[in-house]
């Protein structure tokens, strides 16, 4: 009837064995402890790591030598947090100290130790995290080669381009292109000789301008830069005067403004189609 208590009490270690136990213990974290403190010498006052083979070669007098250093360093300089350069730092320490080279002081900067990380190369090797399906997967639309799905489409769900409200005069969708038009301002014009025909080709020739100045792309067809003739003001903020007279400008579109200053001073404004750059008809 109790022979599971007596198996059960049997098994527990007797206290001579217990004590052995928690002795051997202690020997062990002592002997790790001494192991760290042989590798790593930690220097509090310069905040920095020791090797194993400076501190057995400099001793305890490594303390106030960094201590100074460091209080001499500039405030462009930093610690070194890369352990390659830590006996480095420790013998030397302006090893990591920004200074003034051959070419000035912006000559000599180098990126900071771990700031530089280089490119994931994928496909070569599966032990490389990016080997064989280089993030793809396996299956799946998006793993085929070339573009798996058109511009604006959002898995057969209504897309956002048709989720919007439509504006009548304003096409809209992923086949439309807003059409952006390179400025020909008067200020240009008014360098050009009186009783002759302008464009954008001729202004560019005679050196009154050096290319059409749009931040998003001029929009090109078969070849031809959109061109718009627009009013501009001057330094001053006043409006430009049209002075040239009889002046016959050719462009792709006309500002209002511009077309009544043209007209005004004998001129004509002819439209150029788009597609084919030839004039249109009044």
């Amino acid at each position: 009837r109790h022979s599971w208590l007596t198996r059960t009490r049997s098994r527990r270690p007797s206290m001579s064995r217990r004590t052995a136990l928690v002795a051997l213990a202690g020997v062990l974290a002592a002997t790790s402890l001494v192991a760290c403190s042989a590798f790593v010498a930690p220097v509090a006052s310069g905040g920095a790591f020791v090797g194993r083979s400076a501190v057995a070669q400099q001793g305890v007098q490594a303390a106030p030598s960094l201590s100074r250093a460091h209080g001499a360093l500039s405030s462009l300089s930093m610690k070194v947090f890369d352990w390659k350069k830590r006996d480095a730092r420790a013998a030397d320490p302006t090893v990591g100290v920004a200074t003034e080279g051959e070419y000035g002081f912006l000559g000599n900067l180098s990126p900071a130790p771990g700031s530089q990380k280089s490119k994931t190369r994928k496909g070569r090797g599966i032990s490389a995290g990016q080997g064989a399906t280089c993030g793809f997967g396996m299956r799946g639309q998006k793993s085929r080669s070339g573009r798996p799905t058109r511009p604006g489409f959002e898995g057969g769900q209504m897309p956002l381009y048709r989720r919007l409200p439509k504006y009548v005069g304003r096409p809209m969708g992923p086949g439309h292109t807003k059409a952006n038009y390179g400025l020909l301002k008067l200020s240009v014009l008014n360098k050009c000789e009186a009783n002759s025909e302008a464009t954008y080709e001729s202004c560019l020739a005679a050196g009154h301008m050096t290319k059409l100045k749009i931040s998003k792309g001029c929009s090109v067809l078969r070849g031809k830069q959109l061109v718009k003739v627009i009013g501009c003001n001057d330094a001053d903020g006043e409006p430009v005067k049209l002075s040239v007279q009889g002046l016959t400008v050719k462009a792709h579109a006309f500002t209002a403004s511009a077309v009544e200053q043209i007209q005004a001073n004998g001129g004509k404004c002819v439209l150029l189609n788009p597609v084919t750059g030839a004039d249109v008809e009044a």
